[in-house]
């Protein structure tokens, strides 16, 4: 491992996470999870998003869905691999029953 990448902290890992999902979805990024691995950094995000389901039917709406994004770094803080983990997310589905 170089000097550099031993000089990454976790608030770097976490910037970077958040400006990718910004510049990819055009939205905001909390993340909820982000752990360190041999290869890099594993992280895990909620992204409000419009309503796929209320868009689907060409209904104007403010409906927001919680959809929640894994996103993989390397090492070098590059994004080596992002999903969508789960769609319209409710707070009770994740376990957290404080809403």
């Amino acid at each position: 491992m170089s000097k550099h990448e031993q000089s990454i902290s976790i608030d770097d890992a976490e910037k970077t996470i958040c400006d990718f999902l910004h510049k990819k979805l055009g939205r905001d990024a909390k993340i909820t999870r982000l752990e360190k691995t041999e290869q890099g950094w594993i992280g895990v995000a909620e992204v409000f998003e419009e309503s796929s389901f209320i868009k689907s039917l060409g209904l104007a709406t403010k409906v927001q869905d919680k959809n929640i994004y894994q996103v993989t770094l390397n090492n070098a803080l590059e994004v080596v691999g992002y999903k969508l983990k789960k769609e319209n997310v409710d707070d009770e589905a994740l376990g957290d029953k404080n809403g």
